[in-house]
C-alpha cells in the first residue's frame, strides 16, 4: 500500500511540474512577442499596401477613340501631380476628383496623335509612384457630322420632333443612339427612330409635348466610332422650350380648318384643299407639322405649268409642296370646293391671321382625302406612325 501511495505522489508531482513549465513558457513567449491590444499602443502593426497607378487607355495603346474616357487613377494613395501632353508639348485640360485618387481629361483629344503621361502619386505607405506611359489616338478613315433641326433658346409647337441629319449614311446606328440624350422637364416619354435612308434620326414624344416643356438635346458624336473606320466629326447640342398648344384640324370634305389653342377653338376658316380627282394635287390626310413660314414665297411646279409664282403668308406643313397661304384667286371656292394643287388656300386676312399665330412644330391634322401623308412626303412625317411602330424604328429598341 505504501509503495502504491508513493507512486501516486510521484505522478502528481510530475504533472504539477509539467503545468508549471508550460505556463512559464507561455509567459516568456508573451513577453518576447510583446502582443498588445490597439489601446495599449506599440506591438505589431499591419504594413500599408503600396498604391498602384492605373491609366486608361493603357500604356502603348493604339487606335484609341478620342471620345472614350481618358483618365489616370491610384489605389491606396493620392495623385501628387499629373499631366497629359500632346505632340506639341501642350498640356491637355483635366480635373482631379475631390479625393485626389483620379484625374480625367476635360477637353476633346485630337485624331491621330500621341499623348504622353507624366507626374507622380503617393501610396498609403508614403512611397512616391511615377505616372508615365503614352497612347495614340485613331486616325479615322472617314468622319461624319450631324446637324440639328432645333436651335438654342427657340420655342416650338407641341408636335416638334428633334431631328439630327447626317452628311452621309450611318452604318452603326446603335452607336449613334448611345451618344444621344434628350433631357426634358417635365419628364417626357419618347424614342429615337431612323428615317430617310439611314441619314437622319428623329426623337419624338409618345404623345404631343406638354406646353412649356423644357428640352435639352445633346449629341456627343465627336471621337465616337460610328461604323467601321468612321468617327464623329463634332458634337451638337441645343436647349429649347415648347410653347402653347395649338392644333389645326382640317377636313377636305367640309372645306374647313379649325384652330384649337390650349383646348379652345379660336378660329374656323373656310379653305380650298387640293383637287380630289388628281392624285398629284390632292392634299394628304394625316398629321402634318409646321416647318417654316414666309411672308412671301415663290411656288414652283413645272409639271403643272407654273414657276416662281408668288404667294403671301405661306406656312409650310410638309416637304411635298403643301402650305397654307393666301389665295385671293380661289376666294369663290374657299369653304365650298377643292381646287388647289395641294395647298390650303385661304383669304388674305385669314392666311395672315393664321401666319401670325404659328410656331414651327405646330401640328396640322388633316382628314378626308384619298391620299395619306407618308415617308415619300419627307420631313416631318413622324406622327404618321403609331407609337409601337415608331419605337420599333430605334436601333436600340427594334
Amino acid at each position: 500500500m505504501q509503495q502504491k501511495n508513493a507512486a501516486v505522489r510521484r505522478r502528481a508531482s510530475a504533472l504539477v511540474l509539467a503545468i508549471a513549465v508550460v505556463l512559464g513558457a507561455s509567459a516568456c513567449s508573451g513577453d518576447a512577442e510583446n502582443v498588445a491590444s490597439p489601446d495599449e499602443g506599440g506591438g505589431a502593426k499591419p504594413v500599408a499596401a503600396t498604391g498602384a497607378v492605373q491609366a486608361q487607355p493603357t500604356d502603348g495603346a493604339k487606335n484609341v477613340a478620342p471620345g472614350e474616357p481618358v483618365q489616370v487613377s491610384v489605389s491606396d494613395g493620392t495623385i501628387e501631380s499629373v499631366a497629359l501632353t500632346n505632340p506639341d508639348g501642350k498640356q491637355v485640360a483635366g480635373e482631379t476628383t475631390p479625393d485626389k485618387r483620379a484625374w480625367s481629361v476635360t477637353e476633346p483629344l485630337g485624331y491621330g496623335k500621341t499623348y504622353t503621361w507624366s507626374g507622380a502619386a503617393v501610396g498609403a505607405d508614403g512611397k512616391r509612384l511615377p505616372i508615365g506611359g503614352a497612347f495614340t489616338t485613331v486616325k479615322p478613315k472617314k468622319q461624319i457630322s450631324g446637324s440639328l433641326n432645333v436651335g438654342d433658346g427657340q420655342t416650338y409647337g407641341v408636335a416638334m420632333p428633334v431631328g439630327i441629319t447626317f452628311d452621309s449614311k450611318v452604318t452603326d446606328k446603335a452607336a449613334v443612339e448611345k451618344a444621344l440624350t434628350v433631357e426634358t422637364t417635365p419628364k417626357t416619354e419618347g424614342s429615337w427612330a431612323w428615317l430617310e435612308n439611314d441619314t437622319a434620326v428623329h426623337w419624338r414624344p409618345k404623345d404631343y409635348w406638354q406646353p412649356d416643356t423644357q428640352v435639352k438635346v445633346d449629341a456627343k458624336l465627336y471621337g465616337k466610332q460610328l461604323g467601321e473606320g468612321v468617327y464623329g466629326k463634332s458634337d451638337v447640342a441645343a436647349s429649347f422650350q415648347i410653347g402653347r398648344s395649338q392644333v389645326v384640324k382640317g377636313n377636305t370634305q367640309t372645306h374647313r380648318m379649325q384652330v384649337i389653342r390650349d383646348g379652345q377653338q379660336v378660329a374656323d376658316y373656310p379653305v380650298s384643299y387640293g383637287l380630289d380627282s388628281d392624285p398629284g394635287r390632292v392634299t394628304r390626310s394625316g398629321t402634318h407639322v409646321v416647318m417654316t413660314k414666309h411672308d412671301k414665297y415663290f411656288m414652283n411646279n413645272p409639271g403643272y405649268g407654273y414657276e416662281d409664282f408668288e404667294v403671301s403668308w405661306a406656312v409650310r406643313i410638309s416637304n411635298n409642296g403643301e402650305f397654307t397661304h393666301a389665295a385671293p384667286w380661289s376666294a369663290a371656292q374657299q369653304g365650298s370646293s377643292n381646287v388647289s394643287h395641294g395647298c390650303l388656300n385661304m383669304s388674305m386676312a385669314d392666311a395672315k391671321a393664321y401666319y401670325d399665330s404659328v410656331l414651327p412644330g405646330d401640328p396640322v391634322e388633316i382628314e378626308g382625302s384619298s391620299q395619306q401623308l407618308g415617308a415619300k412626303d419627307g420631313a416631318y412625317h413622324d406622327w404618321t406612325y403609331s407609337w409601337d411602330e415608331w419605337a420599333g424604328m430605334s436601333a436600340l429598341n427594334g
